[in-house]
């Protein structure tokens, strides 16, 4: 595995840990201190942004084909047998609310935020990373 992917898995670790940091215990207290409300969106933004990094380092190393669009990278490192098609759907997902959260389309749902940031986002990234580094010492 080389340098770079090692570095952006150390900086996803660090953020995730930053963000277990700040995390509200409930969402009332995420809906009411807007504070946390936008450190956990701008966490989740950075989280997301490094996730893509590490997929684009992935099919580099790899030597597949880059993606056209972003959300592709994780398609093609399912179809690459990197990551399960089950996690390339919930990035891709992931990726769309980082989009919404960072370019403000339209209202966000706070609630469906909270509740991606509480209980999905953390178990997807650590997955991810497992996955490409097992698939990344493979190759």
């Amino acid at each position: 595995m080389n340098a770079r992917i090692k570095d952006k898995i150390v900086e996803l670790e660090a953020y995730l840990a930053e963000l277990e940091e700040i995390l509200p215990r409930d969402f009332e207290e995420y809906s009411t201190n807007f504070e946390k409300k936008a450190a956990c969106e701008r966490y989740f933004e950075k989280i997301i942004e490094a996730v893509v990094d590490l997929a684009f380092l992935a099919i580099k190393d790899a030597r597949l084909k880059p993606p056209e669009e972003d959300k592709q990278a994780f398609d093609l490192l399912a179809e690459a047998g990197v990551i399960s098609p089950e996690l390339a759907e919930r990035l891709r997902n992931a990726k769309g609310m980082r989009n919404i959260i960072a370019h403000d389309y339209g209202s966000v749902d706070d609630e469906l935020v909270f509740h991606a940031v509480a209980n999905e986002l953390e178990k997807d990234v650590k997955e991810f990373i497992a996955k490409a580094r097992r698939g990344l010492q493979k190759s």
